[in-house]
């Protein structure tokens, strides 16, 4: 995939993330303080806007670093500064690639994941994002070919998801809930899995 087709794919993936802004902000508001959804759609529009005036000679890692840019411009929260963050993370791991692919996703989600985990404090089982990341990043790397790669980091984020519904939270404002947090799913995390979602059937139809 090289330049232009990253950014296409993107902003037709977020387009679809955008559509789940009414469910993230439920589940926010579940365990947080309910402004998810808002960041999300927010953020993937910026970035899509952005994104429109990426020049013809860009690198895929300068499409990393605008849509960190635009995704924290657009919102003064927690999550889009780890978000940016860890966009950055993987933009200096790609460096001066001219076309990503399989190898290159696993690169930038592990990187992410880092970033986010430094930044954050966090670790999976803590009830984050990360617990959809990390698993995103280990399947996408150990997929045996880039066919099977996107469906198996679906996979494995849905099951991050799933198992640590049960757990109770242990970051940020659903912390505060303590045992009341067990039994939902964390807004991050799903968000994730529904971002690997639309990336998904965005590519499919390519």
């Amino acid at each position: 995939m090289n330049t232009a087709q990253l950014v296409t794919a993107t902003r037709s993936a977020l387009e679809r993330l955008a559509g789940h802004a009414d469910e993230l902000g439920d589940l926010d508001q579940a365990l947080g303080d309910g402004d998810l959804g808002i960041t999300i759609s927010s953020g993937a529009d910026a970035v899509s806007s952005a994104l429109e005036d990426v020049p013809a000679d860009a690198r895929p890692a300068d499409v990393l670093r605008v849509a960190a840019k635009a995704f924290a411009s657009a919102n003064p929260s927690t999550m889009a500064a780890l978000v940016a963050g860890a966009l950055l993370a993987g933009a200096r791991a790609w460096g001066d690639a001219t076309e990503v692919g399989r190898a290159e996703g696993a690169v930038l989600a592990a990187a992410a994941a880092e970033s986010i985990s430094t930044r954050g404090k966090s670790a999976v089982g803590d009830k984050t994002i990360l617990d959809a990341l990390v698993p995103a990043a280990e399947a996408l790397r150990d997929a045996p070919d880039a066919a099977a790669a996107v469906d198996a980091a679906v996979a494995a984020a849905a099951q991050g998801v799933e198992q640590t519904t049960q757990l109770q939270s242990q970051k940020g404002r659903a912390a505060w809930l303590q045992e009341r947090s067990r039994g939902l799913p964390d807004g991050g995390a799903v968000a994730m899995l529904r971002f690997l979602e639309s990336w998904r059937d965005t590519t499919s139809r390519s």
